[in-house]
């Protein structure tokens, strides 16, 4: 259960060498979350991830996981739950892919679809269902600004975003009343190992002030943030933009 001041003991992260999800970690830890899962595939990255937030006082253990593999998710994922109430659940796995070549080769632009979307349709399914089983819990989603409107320098990952925002908005709907909170998070460009080389964006981010827009939000009960908070205004005026115009911004 959550403690007094409202921070989780708890934590479940889907994706456990995720760079905003470990940065999400440390600072729940710092705030006296006490038991952490990492969910990844098996690793020398998801060990050290593991070590390192034992270093700071956790008690970490993983779980084998793989988003494409959805038929072993309820048995995998379910049995975390049989050990222990989980407080917060923090789907943090995804990939961006290579447009130029995804859209060449459609068996890599469907494995994008695939971890991004169904994967994350999958997981999200089995921890909602066990987080409403309890009665308590938060859902955390990482969605993207890019799946708001889809840009043609990277239509397949934000379409892959924009199915994975609707399906979190639409269980949050229906989760409304049962005592879990779902919250999708919207970084723009975050400075990480998966966006090193691309051309940074306007408004970029990091892991960690995504974390701290994480942790308020979850004081909050927010159920929509975006990092940063700008970029609500942005995309809200960039949604309506025509898309003749649209094709000739620069945020192609």
């Amino acid at each position: 259960m959550k403690d007094a001041f409202g921070t989780p003991q708890s934590l479940l992260l889907l994706g456990g060498t995720s760079e905003i999800g470990l940065a999400t970690a440390r600072r729940l830890i710092a705030r006296r979350t006490r038991t952490v899962w990492l969910a990844g595939r098996p690793s020398p990255a998801l060990t050290a991830a593991a070590d390192s937030l034992r270093a700071l006082g956790a008690d970490v253990r993983t779980v084998p996981f793989d988003a494409l593999d959805t038929e072993s998710h309820e048995e995998r994922l379910g049995k975390i739950f049989t050990e222990g109430d989980i407080d917060l659940v923090l789907l943090a796995f995804g990939i961006l892919g290579d447009q130029a070549r995804d859209e060449a080769d459609p068996l890599a632009a469907v494995r994008v679809a695939q971890t991004n979307y169904t994967g994350a349709v999958s997981a999200g399914l089995v921890c909602a269902r066990a987080l409403q089983s309890q009665g308590h819990g938060s859902l955390v989603v990482l969605s993207s600004v890019a799946g708001e409107r889809a840009r043609r320098a990277n239509f397949i990952y934000g379409s892959s975003k924009a199915g994975l925002d609707a399906f979190a908005q639409g269980l949050g709907d229906a989760l409304h009343g049962t005592g879990v909170h779902v919250m999708v998070v919207r970084p723009g460009f975050v400075r990480s190992k998966m966006t090193a080389g691309l051309a940074e964006a306007p408004l970029a981010t990091t892991p960690e002030t995504v974390a701290r827009a994480i942790e308020l939000g979850l004081r909050r009960r927010s159920e929509t943030v975006w990092v940063p908070g700008a970029l609500r205004a942005v995309m809200s005026a960039l949604r309506h933009v025509p898309r003749p115009v649209f094709r000739r911004l620069p945020v192609r």
